[in-house]
C-alpha cells in the first residue's frame, strides 16, 4: 500500500461463504499484511466510514515495507443494504484487486439464516424469515452483487472462486490468487490451520443471554457448580441439533430464483471450475 492509499486488494464477501478462513491463510503468508480486524467495513458502513480515511489507513500501519496489504469484509457485496460501496472504495482505491468468494447460494442463504436464527433475530419459521429478510436471497445473487464491480473496476479486477473450490482444491485456489494480487512468491496454502469460523458449533442465544451467559460472574459460577459434563450435555442442545430445517418446497423455490445467476456467471466467468461446484443444483 502506497502512501495516502488504500489497500492492495480487498476479499469483498459473499458472506458464509469461507471469507475468514482465506483471510488467515492469506494472513499466514510471507509478505501479506491483513487488517485486525478482519472486517473493517469501512466503505460499506455510514459509521465506519464516518472515522475517515485516517483511521483506515491506520489499519495497514503495521504492515512491513513492501508487503501486500489486504482487507476482507463481507459488507461490501450487500447490496441493497450498502449501497455506496463501490463508489467510496473508487475514491481512495481506483483500480483495486478483488476476490469474491462464492458458495452454492441456497447453502449460503440457509446459513446467514441460522446465523441469524441463532443470535435471536429471526424467529423459527424458515418461510416467514425468508419472505420478512430478502436480503438472505439478496446477498446469494452473486452477479447482482459484482455488477456494480465489474462497472467500475473491470472484469479483470475480479478474482473468483468458490468455498467449495477452497475446500477441494485450496492450494490451487492460492496458486491462483497470488499472481491476481501482485505476490511475487508462490503462496502455500497451511493445511494446519484448519477452517476459520466454522458455525457448526453455534448455539442459539437464550433470552437474557448477556445476564445469564456472558455475564463473567455467572460463567465463574456455572464452571464452579455445573459439573463440565452436564454443562457439556447443555450446550449440545443448544447447537445446531435442534436448528430449523428448510422444506423442500421453498428449497426447491430457491434454486429456481438463484439457477440464472449461474447462466450470468457462466458468462462472465467461462469454463470457471467454481461454477459447477457451486451450482450443482441447477439442471444441465
Amino acid at each position: 500500500m502506497t502512501a495516502g492509499q488504500g489497500p492492495d486488494f480487498l476479499i469483498i464477501g459473499a458472506m458464509k461463504s469461507g471469507t475468514t478462513t482465506l483471510q488467515a491463510q492469506l494472513a499466514a503468508q510471507a509478505g501479506i499484511f491483513m487488517t485486525t480486524p478482519k472486517e473493517p467495513n469501512y466503505f460499506s458502513d455510514d459509521d465506519v466510514f464516518a472515522k475517515g480515511p485516517e483511521w483506515y489507513q491506520a489499519l495497514f500501519d503495521a504492515a512491513a515495507p513492501g508487503d501486500l496489504t489486504g482487507e476482507a469484509s463481507t459488507h461490501y457485496t450487500k447490496l441493497p443494504t450498502y449501497p455506496q460501496t463501490v463508489a467510496r472504495l473508487a475514491d481512495m482505491v481506483p483500480a483495486p484487486k478483488l476476490i469474491y468468494v462464492i458458495r452454492d447460494p441456497v447453502a449460503r442463504a440457509v446459513s446467514h439464516y441460522i446465523h441469524e436464527w441463532s443470535e435471536g433475530r429471526m424467529g423459527d419459521d424458515p418461510v416467514a424469515a425468508f419472505a420478512d429478510h430478502p436480503e438472505l436471497v439478496a446477498y446469494s445473487h452473486y452477479p447482482m452483487q459484482l455488477a456494480p464491480f465489474i462497472e467500475r473496476f473491470g472484469l479483470d479486477a475480479i478474482l473468483l472462486t468458490s468455498l467449495e473450490e477452497l475446500t477441494s482444491d485450496p492450494d490451487g485456489v492460492l496458486a491462483r490468487i497470488g499472481p491476481h494480487i501482485g505476490s511475487s512468491t508462490p503462496l502455500i496454502w497451511d493445511h494446519g490451520l484448519g477452517a476459520q469460523n466454522v458455525s457448526s458449533e453455534r448455539f442459539r442465544r437464550l433470552p437474557l443471554h448477556r445476564l445469564l451467559v456472558a455475564n463473567p460472574v455467572a460463567r465463574a459460577l456455572r464452571r464452579g457448580l455445573v459439573p463440565p459434563a452436564l454443562r457439556a450435555k447443555i450446550r449440545k442442545a443448544r447447537t445446531h441439533g435442534d436448528r430449523p430445517e428448510l422444506p423442500q418446497s421453498l428449497r426447491r423455490e430457491l434454486e429456481q430464483r438463484f439457477a440464472p445467476d449461474r447462466t450470468a456467471l457462466a458468462a462472465l466467468f467461462p469454463d470457471h471450475p467454481a461454477l459447477p461446484l457451486a451450482y450443482g443444483f441447477v439442471p444441465q
